[in-house]
């Protein structure tokens, strides 16, 4: 059974859903104290993964449970949007992305967590970000060619690498799990060497 093909998710539906799941998503990373600036760029300074442990726990929860899903009918994994990867231009956007958030202390998402939770600093952070959106724009046009540069063949890795999708959710799983022992050991090196 495909949730969308039987009208499940259509709006406003689908709508009212989305709402649901993101202002249950804002809880709960305000929750793991992701409406803090000082908590999200702790990770760049080796003291506190938290931010590595709850994201990459979302995408390993995500990747199974859709697989689980797929398994019982409930999800068509083909009828996923999965956007194409271009290899140079997602590299400088991780890179701008990831020293913006080093800069300002947020991403999008927790900024939106942190003006919700009252944080000035968010909102300057959003409102930055708004503006870069928009500049892009307006450069968007002169980058030309840049924009498919390394653009490689659409489909989820586990498809490209060849390998079924629970074995690369499963994969992913046991990445997080070791990801979670090794951040726990540099925490507590970190907190000797500062001591």
């Amino acid at each position: 059974m495909n949730l969308y093909a039987h009208g499940l998710l259509d709006q406003p539906i689908g709508l009212l859903m989305a709402l649901v799941v993101g202002l249950g998503f804002g809880f709960w990373l305000e929750r793991a104290g992701f409406g803090s600036s000082r908590k999200l760029t702790a990770i760049f300074y080796l003291r506190d993964f938290a931010v590595l442990k709850v994201m990459f726990s979302a995408m390993a929860t995500a990747a199974v449970g859709l697989q689980l899903l797929a398994a019982l009918g409930y999800v068509d994994l083909a009828a996923l949007f999965v956007p194409p990867s271009i290899v140079w231009p997602q590299a400088v956007g991780g890179l701008l992305f990831g020293l913006g958030f080093v800069a300002g202390g947020w991403c999008p998402g927790t900024a939106a967590v942190g003006v919700a939770s009252g944080k000035f600093d968010a909102l300057v952070f959003l409102l930055g970000a708004g503006l870069g959106s928009i500049a892009f724009a307006g450069v968007q046009p002169q980058l030309g060619g840049f924009l498919q540069a390394g653009a490689c063949a659409v489909g989820a890795l586990p498809e490209q690498l060849g390998v079924s999708g629970m074995n690369g959710a499963l994969a992913l799983l046991a990445v997080a799990l070791v990801s979670f022992v090794v951040a726990g050991k540099v925490e507590t090196w970190a907190q000797r060497r500062s001591a």
